[in-house]
């Protein structure tokens, strides 16, 4: 069914809500709800944030250079990025108390405190991401038993898979992510 919704999509993205609405009155069960929310939020459903592996990268970057200043074009040439985008996470970071930046055509970071002092928890909170784990925004269908139940029931099993990965970055200081990057360049 679905590889017919996206051959349809593509010709005609009317056609598909009209297919839709003539399905849903004959069958009104958890695979339409499914491909109704799938045509009407084409590109709605998220993708990778890379905040957090772009904010730890930096201060990895950093942490090799623990006590030196490192310009933002070297940062950015590391984590191939953007100067613009490596800047406003050196900025978060920077308000997070995680480094200290100089500003100007030297502009400039460093760590603020030892890579030991920093664990990933506070690299990941720094870095704004928001939650690892979410529920897509819908209006509930009334007509759908798993539209209608779907969001309490996940929402405390997301809740604490969150609260697990937070606790697992928590035990992971900077310093364990050089020691460990220096084992696998090897």
């Amino acid at each position: 069914m679905s590889l017919v919704i996206e051959q349809r999509s593509m010709r005609n993205p009317r056609a598909v809500l009209h297919w839709y609405d003539f399905l849903c009155t004959r069958r009104k069960d958890a695979t339409n709800c499914a491909a109704y929310h799938h045509i009407c939020n084409r590109g709605g459903m998220s993708v990778k944030n890379v905040q957090f592996s772009v904010a730890a990268h930096i201060l990895a970057v950093l942490g090799f250079h623990y006590g030196e200043e490192v310009s933002s074009k070297i940062l950015a040439d590391s984590v191939n990025a953007d100067p613009t985008f490596v800047r406003k996470s050196l900025s978060k970071l920077s308000k997070a108390g995680l480094v200290v930046t100089t500003r100007g055509k030297t502009g400039a970071a460093t760590l603020a405190r030892a890579p030991g002092k920093i664990t990933l928890l506070d690299i990941y909170r720094a870095s704004g991401v928001p939650p690892g784990f979410g529920i897509h925004s819908y209006s509930v269908e009334p007509r759908c038993s798993v539209s209608c139940g779907l969001k309490p029931c996940l929402s405390n099993l997301l809740s604490q898979a969150q609260n697990s990965f937070e606790k697992s970055l928590a035990k992971t200081t900077l310093a364990d992510l050089l020691s460990e990057i220096q084992h696998n360049k090897r």
